[in-house]
């Protein structure tokens, strides 16, 4: 698509510009598996919780971990920052929202502790979690300390992670050496194109992010113009996945990262070829969240370009409401795990394999035809 000149731009696609066809056989949504590995690790259902500081915490991490999920810990947050990170999180949460980006970069200028981040290991580990946690590529050394401390497996992420890094004053993480050396699965991100999803793979991820800019307290796409749409972000990294499978044998699975609000918008995601969704918002949402319904994200910190910021989300449930139900709500905000199985079996796929096969539609208007007294009444599509 020409846009002037000789100047060419590509139609991308958000999660909301699609609609999924229903298959021509109707599956029990008891009979949908959805289960997801990573490395090593089965999980039940395929949910991480973002490294967000007012979204996972130990409390948090464990209560996903006993539900089936995985709640991925800020590893340069305020938990391994602070010894008493509730207090810091309780600052943030009071600050007026015209002071509050100046008080997150100065409290997120406390260096981070190493015995704070094996301390928060071991106590994830001592509440039957799964100790995950992330890590920026040039902070990447603090990584070891998790892994020495048990961590079942380390993120390494930033807002766009690629294989090369060029700068004439540092260095960055040597990925490769990283994931053949780290013992435990390394789940890298976040990525949005084909050749740098597959340059991730080559270099060992078990696991790679995609998003960049769609989360609800991201604001890289308003101050960098950075970014590509959801459905395809994920579409073009499926491809790069099934690819890279044909070629080496091993399969490695992607996580559509941000954006994600409700059932459906899980369903799509999947559908488009993700094998599970990271969500920042709904699990802040949740009464366990140590945001108390605030949320913000992790570039929100940055010393002299923040890229987030903080949003009021509210405490709607608890996360096994959010996840399993039931819904007391009209507008797909909770049950997830029961939307995502339905939608599945409505479309005929009783794997997520299948689900990412189904046919999927541009229908720009999905969200909003026929739905004029929702948008009116604010409830439903319209809330």
């Amino acid at each position: 698509m020409i846009i002037g000149g000789k100047r060419e731009a590509r139609r991308a696609y958000g999660l909301d510009e699609l609609a999924l066809a229903p298959g021509t056989v109707n599956i029990d949504p008891d009979d949908i598996q959805i289960g997801l590995q990573i490395g090593d690790l089965n999980f039940q259902i395929p949910f991480l919780a973002s490294a967000m500081d007012g979204a996972v915490d130990v409390r948090v991490a464990c209560e996903l971990s006993r539900l089936g999920a995985l709640g991925v810990m800020n590893g340069e947050g305020l938990q391994t920052r602070y010894e008493d990170a509730n207090a810091a999180i309780a600052e943030i949460i009071a600050e007026p929202v015209e002071t509050v980006v100046p008080l997150i970069q100065k409290m997120y200028r406390e260096p981070v502790k190493p015995e704070l981040i094996a301390r928060r290991v071991e106590e994830i580990k001592a509440g039957g979690g799964k100790a995950v946690l992330s890590f920026t590529p040039v902070g990447s050394q603090n990584a070891c300390v998790a892994i020495e401390a048990g961590a079942d497996a380390i993120v390494i992420a930033t807002t766009v992670t690629t294989l090369e890094f060029r700068s004439s004053k540092h260095t960055s993480i040597d990925l490769p050496k990283f994931c053949r050396e780290a013992g435990v699965p390394v789940i890298v991100g976040n990525a949005v194109t084909y050749e740098g999803v597959k340059q991730l793979m080559e270099a060992g991820a078990a696991c790679v992010l995609i998003g960049v800019g769609p989360g609800a307290a991201c604001t890289t796409r308003r101050v960098l113009g950075l970014g590509v749409p959801q459905a395809t972000a994920v579409t073009d990294s499926a491809q790069a996945r099934d690819d890279y499978f044909e070629k080496s044998g091993r399969y490695v699975p992607i996580i559509a990262d941000g954006g994600l609000r409700t059932g459906g918008d899980v369903c799509k995601a999947i559908a488009c070829g993700a094998d599970g969704v990271m969500m920042g918002q709904p699990i802040a949402s949740s009464f366990e969240a140590p945001g108390k319904g605030h949320h913000w994200g992790m570039a929100t910190s940055s010393a002299n370009l923040p890229r987030g910021t903080r949003v009021k989300v509210g405490q709607k449930a608890s996360l096994e409401q959010i996840l399993f139900g039931p819904a007391t709500t009209d507008n797909g905000t909770l049950n997830f795990v029961g939307a995502l199985k339905l939608g599945m079996g409505s479309c005929g796929a009783a794997t997520m394999r299948e689900m990412q096969s189904v046919e999927i539609m541009i229908a720009p208007t999905l969200p909003t035809e026929g739905k004029r007294d929702q948008f009116a009444q604010k409830v439903g599509q319209g809330a």
